[in-house]
């Protein structure tokens, strides 16, 4: 090693000594002649003759710190560059991870033209120096560990840089759906990182910096919509929607602050906001630490990547599979492209919707020709929370539930009343209820936020609104699950609405599930429905018992201690808490079984108990539930019922083929539930005026 090469010095080893300046006309001392070894024990390099002689390298010193290295010994370069890479990684400062300053060379110029053994880079920054005091502030931090513990600091290094580049992968190769989480989905090649590697290989270092902590915080954002995606299809059974769905969160909210209490909720909120913030910033560091990696490592990274691409381009060619899952990745390139068709695809519905929901085949019938078959019938259309074809098929709940069925339809057969039943494929899945009670009550399609601010802010006829419109009926809707005020009452065409602050009720919530359904019921009774009127009523009500999480489970109590609700509260307090069954896919399924159980029970014994010869009952579930009781994959079928005393009332959907009873048989008919509203229009008398 020449004179000019810069040493390796420690931080804490005194300075040299002044060289003393010989008398005029001494002789130069020779090569032999070197300096004594400075206080603290450190041999210096000897100097170069003035011939340009290149000197043998000085015996190391006994007294060289222990574990490192005497400063003029010359570094092999396999161990220089791994040293480098490694005490860089640890260091978390700058991209070039030196960490000692340079001695000056002779001439004064900071050592320019030598080579820094740790980087492998040009000592004057051509590649990552040049950095300013930042630079060695950092290193003082990171400095200690190495000079006290070099192994450990090596290995924490590498280890970090393990560790991030793992991070790295899986981001890249994260699936948006809970099902899809398996050791072959990360053993792939993400083109990404081979294109993310190339670029930083040619880039200079500032622009390279810049470009990692962009492609960071990108990658960081795809990794919090895959999250999105992954809850939304556990729960909703589709991917998040970055257009709609930010509206849902208050939803969301509400939902956690009634299942888990306001402290609950507070912490699962500061919980999400931390995690998000964590991601971001964890992957930006990770994809900066990486491509200072690459960089540093200049000529292996090269063959790396070349032998990289070389590999994705030939199983990309080939079709390379490996347990069915494709070898050459291309996951957040289509990623992005389906974000950007699916934010394209919403605006456009948004327009194509609108011009639909003018249209309606009703809009323009005459009173006196709508409805004209149920004419003084009392109309019940009541929807059971997230009763799906699961609960009536699924080997864990269908035991229970389809005995319930059937013990129910013998009390409605020993009663005077008959039943069919079919399927409705719903338009949403797992939750956001009102979307299906939108889309039967309206006859259209609304499987979106957007759709359904479209159809409500509009003047589409509805069921309700149809009854309403002849002026044969009074309309009135029984809603415990409705909070605050209900804006959409007037589209509906719902002339009195009792929601859960009119109901009367003084006995707990049981979770989300403001009152029990056997509750509402019987409230609805007693104000509404068994009072006197001049008119028939068509009633909307929707039963709430049987939502998520579907513990505590409200019990039937005797009718006459129904009272205010009171008698509920030992009910509450015994039932189990969601805690006990929410991590539990078999017990959440139990649970969900038996709240449908009750609220069928809780409405045909109402049914039994208050109906006549001039009630109708339609009810139906609003969607599945989540894909943790439902199964991955499940239909969005869910059963409707038709209930009369009437024969005649059932004579007229004889055609429909639907089941006799309450249990609709596995090939009954299947229908979109936006096909209900016409198809029940027609069977009973309504014409056609669009």
């Amino acid at each position: 090693m020449s004179f000019t090469s810069s040493s390796r010095q420690l931080p804490n080893t005194d300075e040299t000594p002044e060289r003393e300046t010989p008398e005029p006309g001494a002789p130069s001392p020779g090569p032999e002649q070197t300096s004594s070894a400075p206080e603290g024990g450190r041999t210096p390099a000897t100097e170069e003759p003035a011939d340009g002689a290149t000197l043998t390298e000085p015996e190391p010193d006994a007294a060289a710190p222990e574990g490192g290295q005497d400063a003029s010994s010359p570094v092999p370069e396999e161990h220089a560059e791994a040293s480098g890479g490694a005490e860089a990684a640890d260091d978390g400062a700058g991209d070039d991870g030196r960490q000692e300053a340079h001695p000056a060379s002779p001439s004064g110029g900071g050592g320019t033209g030598g080579e820094d053994v740790e980087t492998g880079t040009d000592a004057a920054g051509s590649e990552d120096g040049g950095d300013d005091g930042s630079a060695g502030e950092a290193a003082a931090a990171g400095g200690w560990l190495r000079r006290r513990c070099p192994v450990a600091a090596r290995v924490l290094g590498w280890t970090v840089t393990g560790l991030a580049a793992v991070l790295v992968l899986f981001a890249l190769l994260m699936p948006s759906q809970a099902d899809q989480f398996h050791p072959a989905q990360f053993l792939r090649v993400p083109v990404e990182a081979v294109f993310g590697a190339a670029l930083v290989l040619v880039l200079p270092r500032r622009p390279r910096i810049a470009v990692a902590v962009v492609a960071g915080l990108a990658l960081g954002v795809l990794t919090v919509l895959n999250l999105l995606d992954v809850g939304f299809n556990e729960y909703l059974g589709r991917g998040f929607n970055v257009v709609l769905d930010w509206a849902l969160f208050s939803d969301a909210q509400a939902y956690l602050q009634d299942t888990f209490g306001s402290g609950g909720a507070l912490g699962i909120a500061v919980l999400a906001v931390a995690l998000v913030m964590t991601v971001l910033a964890l992957i930006t560091l990770s994809v900066v630490r990486l491509g200072n990696l690459v960089a540093r490592n200049h000529e292996v990274a090269t063959r790396t990547t070349l032998v990289a691409a070389i590999v994705w381009v030939t199983c990309a060619a080939l079709g390379v599979q490996f347990t069915g899952v494709p070898i050459a990745s291309e996951h957040v390139a289509l990623a992005v492209q389906d974000r950007a068709h699916r934010v394209r695809d919403t605006i456009r519905d948004e327009a194509e919707f609108a011009k639909i929901a003018k249209k309606d085949t009703f809009a323009n019938t005459p009173p006196d020709q709508l409805l004209t078959d149920l004419r003084g019938k009392d109309m019940m259309i009541t929807f059971i929370e997230s009763y799906g074809r699961s609960a009536i098929e699924d080997p864990v709940m269908a035991p229970g539930v389809d005995a319930t069925l059937t013990a129910e339809n013998k009390k409605l057969t020993g009663a005077g009343f008959a039943a069919k039943s079919g399927w409705l494929t719903s338009a949403t899945y797992g939750g956001s209820s009102w979307l299906g009670h939108s889309t039967f009550l309206s006859g259209l399609w609304i499987n979106n936020q957007q759709r359904y601010r479209t159809v409500t802010a509009g003047d589409h006829l509805t069921l309700p609104g149809a009854f309403k419109k002849t002026g044969a009926w009074d309309t009135v809707g029984v809603m415990p699950g409705v909070q605050k005020a209900w804006p959409e009452q007037k589209f509906y065409g719902i002339d009195k609405l009792y929601d859960s602050r009119d109901l009367g009720y003084q006995g707990p919530k049981f979770s989300w599930s403001t009152m029990p359904d056997q509750y509402a019921l019987t409230a609805f009774e007693r104000l509404v429905r068994g009072k006197k009127h001049d008119k028939p009523l068509m009633s909307t009500v929707i039963l709430t018992s049987s939502h998520q999480p579907w513990v505590p489970i409200p019990k039937t109590v005797p009718q006459d201690q129904v009272g205010d609700g009171s008698v509920y509260d030992a009910i509450e307090k015994a039932g189990k808490r969601p805690g006990d069954i929410i991590t539990s896919s078999q017990k959440s399924k139990e649970e969900y079984g038996k709240s449908i159980q009750y609220s069928v029970t809780s409405l045909i014994d109402y049914l039994v108990k208050y109906g006549n010869k001039n009630t109708v009952l339609i009810f139906l579930g609003d969607h599945q539930p989540i894909a943790r009781v439902s199964g991955n994959h499940a239909s969005r079928d869910v059963p409707v019922s038709i209930v009369a005393k009437d024969p005649k009332v059932l004579d007229r959907i004889a055609d429909w083929g639907w089941t006799d009873g309450l249990q609709p048989e596995h090939g009954a008919p299947v229908w979109k539930m936006s096909a209900f509203r016409d198809r029940f229009l027609t069977a009973y008398g309504s014409t056609p005026h669009s």
